[in-house]
């Protein structure tokens, strides 16, 4: 019986839970870094992770529907795949070792199913350009996850800054813009894209956004 007890443990631990991207924000706590906050599906367990500035970019950049003037690596990878009828099926997390996330690819070309090691951030960054289900094992957000309620994600910061590593860059908008108008906002923002300034970009949004 204690076998059984064993293997069934191992079976509950392996359970994939579904995520989904709960917030991006700035990290206050640790220069040019920014914490990636992902939930349960189905429940209130939130998973913190500290990734990069440009993997955060690149993230923001399509959680906002923004048109970069040139592809970006991740776009580019998702246009190598595509042109080769590659397609990305499922993002899984699937290991945590010493405070690192370890996650893969699933990847499919229609006949044979591939898994592809990756950084979290880089997966997670195809998952919202592929729109594909983001995955992590139950043994994970039990050792990592925190229940976290939504309205605290922007200031929690002594939670964020103790997770695991590997604001859309969402934080409140900044003084200097409230006091344009709309239109000016929106000249700020097409400027911005151009010169590939996608985080100030990001904010920019977040003003025009919040006016609507």
């Amino acid at each position: 019986s204690d076998i059984f007890c064993i293997l069934d443990f191992r079976k509950m631990g392996m359970k994939k839970v579904r995520l989904e991207i709960v917030g991006l924000s700035y990290s206050q706590t640790q220069s040019g870094a920014y914490a990636l906050v992902l939930g349960e599906s189905t429940g209130s367990r939130r998973l913190p992770i500290i990734i990069g500035g440009f993997e955060a970019q690149a993230i923001a950049i399509e959680l906002e529907k923004m048109t970069p003037t040139r592809p970006l690596t991740h776009d580019l990878f998702k246009a190598f795949s595509e042109t080769f009828s590659i397609e990305v099926t499922e993002i899984l997390i699937y290991n945590l070792v010493e405070g690192i996330f370890y996650a893969k690819l699933v990847c499919t070309d229609g006949t044979r199913e591939v898994e592809i090691d990756a950084r979290t951030s880089d997966a997670i960054a195809l998952a919202v350009r592929f729109n594909c289900p983001i995955y992590t094992y139950e043994f994970i957000l039990k050792s990592a996850g925190i229940v976290l309620d939504d309205e605290t994600l922007p200031s929690n910061e002594n939670t964020i800054a103790a997770a695991p590593t590997e604001e859309t860059v969402s934080s409140n908008p900044e003084g200097e813009y409230q006091s344009k108008s709309t239109e000016e906002l929106k000249n700020l923002l097409q400027t911005a894209l151009d010169d590939e300034q996608y985080e100030l970009a990001s904010k920019i949004r977040d003003e025009i956004n919040n006016r609507k």
